[in-house]
């Protein structure tokens, strides 16, 4: 099996999401799950941004903003769902993220289901930004 990027950090993400879910269960807003994972994540030490306003481009313009749930250390979008099953538009919409934030590694985190459901997604149009001295 390949290492996956960032996965220490993935890795922290869905356990304390696990936290969360195995506290609260299912049948809560999206939002009571986001607050509760915010609480986790300071615990868990990891820096991140809650509500993360990021721009969006088309052909290198600034077209508009998205809010993402959480930005964590500046590589990972994390998306929250409190739905009872995640469908192919979700999956669809945590790409479109990832790719219009130019981010490699995404987060799609389901809290409305029976067990917490998590998917890690790749983005296979990512561009490394090259960092000039």
């Amino acid at each position: 099996m390949p290492d996956l990027k960032y996965k220490v950090i993935t890795e922290k993400i869905i356990g304390a999401s696990m936290k969360v879910h195995a506290a609260l269960g299912n049948g809560f807003q999206e939002v009571i799950y986001q607050r509760a994972l915010e609480i986790e994540l300071q615990e868990s030490g990891l820096e991140f941004a809650r509500e993360f306003n990021m721009p969006v481009f088309y052909k290198e313009r600034m077209i508009g903003e998205r809010r993402v749930d959480f930005l964590v250390e500046g590589v990972i979008s994390v998306e929250l769902k409190a739905i009872l099953l995640l469908e192919p538009v979700h999956f669809a919409q945590a790409r479109n993220y990832l790719e219009a934030y130019n981010l490699e590694v995404g987060l799609l985190i389901n809290f409305g289901s029976i067990s917490l459901e998590f998917k890690r997604l790749q983005n296979p149009k990512f561009k490394p930004v090259l960092k000039s001295k």
